[in-house]
């Protein structure tokens, strides 16, 4: 389960009168007798339900005392963890177990979704209530939340629909250095710029020549090149095989200019390989081996030009400001949106609709249901939520800079996320608990082949393809057989076929 670690203790407790107030207006609940409300979640336990309680639930019942909330678990951690120890032993499908909570002879009324592609399944599946019915008739304050948001939402269903509300996102920007563009006299990036125009910029900042070398682009903070081809290749909808998992779709012109520009990107110096980040992350270790903060931060370091990262990362930079020693120069920096393709305009890579939310179409308590997921997506709560320091809120009046901070906040909800994908990632490593092994492990070998010139991308591609295509029909024959030994040969990965 996808629960964010939001960092909001005790939200229940600090409600003040006025909220509160505000929230209970017009109730008019006087029964004894307490609704029994029952909410759906893919994962969890008796462990973490607490921990929920506290995030999702605790404040409606303190404002609902006639409602009873009981939170039902499709998959219990504990149980997934110790099932499957036998060959034998099948674990079960997430996504089924959570169907049997939906549709089952005693179904939820809420259902939280794991991810948009879970949610997108449920709605096309005719499993989730259409919202926009009460959405007017409860006149729900839609036109508030941010684009990023609606659009996201809207497109889980393909018909323009809302089936589902989620009160929090996390997104990306591109964060740029504007003391590094004002010296080399190159304008600053701007939103809606396309991936090509961001390179060329890139291009301009880059200065490997320098003692102190400059690069001009980091594509996320950790420099992992063959995830970046997976984040490039979001939003094209690039796949690397298809709905059934028998063939590989990889070996095409899409995935080849993908590969061509993250490789170009590392051959001419624009982005640090891991090698160059261990390197200044060396030079700037004291000799008497104190703790020096971010010395391993390549942007608060001033020795990349723009970077991509998410909106938590704007915590990283508050509170690197504070830590650094006198005398440090911290970057003047601002954002703008993720670079663009021209065939997917307007969409970014990275977003996540935090806690997608919906009324059962089986609901036996629909009443209630739509009353706390309308909660939920208030504007009360959304003022409590806007604390969070990792999540944003979807209500955009309450989405502001964080404390003593001037930045472009528009960067991080204009976008629209990528559509959900047909294939479920929870699915397939509950039946195919190696399939990790068989699709990635080869492609992440043959790219650091290319980054090395021992192949070409088209090469890479079709081994990439020969290679995953043979692991997939192996893995379905046998899915509890390993693909690769880790063990063998001191770590190295090799075929175990």
């Amino acid at each position: 389960m996808k629960w964010r670690k939001t960092i909001v203790t005790g939200m229940c407790f600090v409600l003040t009168a006025s909220m509160l107030a505000a929230c209970t207006k017009g109730s008019g609940e006087t029964s004894t007798e307490k609704r029994v409300l029952r909410i759906g979640v893919m994962y969890g336990s008796k462990d973490n339900e607490s921990y929920f309680r506290q995030q999702y639930t605790d404040t409606f019942e303190v404002l609902n005392g006639d409602i009873e909330l009981k939170i039902e678990y499709a998959t219990d951690y504990n149980k997934m963890y110790n099932r499957g120890t036998d060959e034998q032993e099948e674990q079960p499908d997430p996504y089924e177990e959570f169907l049997k909570l939906i549709t089952g002879d005693n179904p939820v009324d809420v259902v939280i979704a794991d991810s948009p592609d879970v949610m997108a399944r449920l709605i096309q599946e005719n499993n989730m209530k259409d919202l926009d019915p009460l959405i007017q008739q409860d006149k729900f304050d839609i036109d508030a939340y941010v684009p990023t948001v609606i659009e996201g939402i809207k497109s889980l269903s393909g018909d323009n629909k809302i089936y589902a509300l989620t009160p929090t996102f996390t997104s990306s920007a591109l964060f740029y250095n504007k003391k590094l563009f004002d010296e080399a006299g190159v304008e600053v990036p701007r939103n809606g710029m396309q991936w090509s125009e961001v390179i060329d910029l890139a291009r301009r900042l880059t200065k490997p020549q320098d003692e102190k070398k400059q690069y001009g682009l980091l594509l996320n903070r950790y420099s992992d090149g063959f995830s970046n081809t997976q984040s490039l290749a979001a939003p094209l909808q690039l796949k690397m095989y298809d709905d059934n998992m028998d063939t590989m779709l990889v070996n095409n012109e899409g995935w080849e200019k993908i590969w061509n520009t993250v490789i170009d990107l590392y051959k001419e110096k624009i982005t640090p390989t891991n090698e160059d980040i261990y390197a200044i992350y060396n030079e700037n270790q004291p000799e008497d081996g104190r703790y020096v903060p971010y010395m391993d931060d390549l942007f608060i370091q001033g020795r990349v030009a723009m970077m991509i990262s998410n909106s938590y990362y704007l915590n990283d930079l508050r509170s690197a400001k504070d830590q650094m020693e006198e005398g440090f120069q911290f970057p003047e920096w601002d954002v703008v949106t993720v670079p663009e393709h021209p065939e997917a305009p307007g969409i970014g890579s990275d977003i996540s609709l935090s806690t997608l939310m919906g009324v059962n179409n089986k609901a036996q308590n629909p009443d209630d249901a739509w009353k706390f997921i309308k909660f939920m997506n208030s504007k009360e709560w959304a003022n409590i939520k806007s604390r969070s320091t990792y999540e944003m809120v979807a209500r955009k009046e309450f989405l502001k800079p964080l404390d003593g901070m001037t930045y472009n906040i528009e960067a991080f909800y204009t976008m629209k996320p990528t559509p959900p994908q047909s294939t479920n990632s929870s699915s397939l490593y509950s039946k195919y608990p190696y399939y990790y092994d068989a699709v990635f492990t080869p492609g992440q070998q043959l790219f650091q082949e290319v980054l090395s010139e021992k192949k070409t991308v088209k090469e890479a591609l079709a081994e990439w393809e020969t290679k995953g295509n043979a692991n997939l029909k192996k893995m379905k024959e046998n899915p509890k057989q390993p693909l690769v030994d880790y063990s063998a040969d001191g770590g190295i990965i090799r075929d175990i076929y």
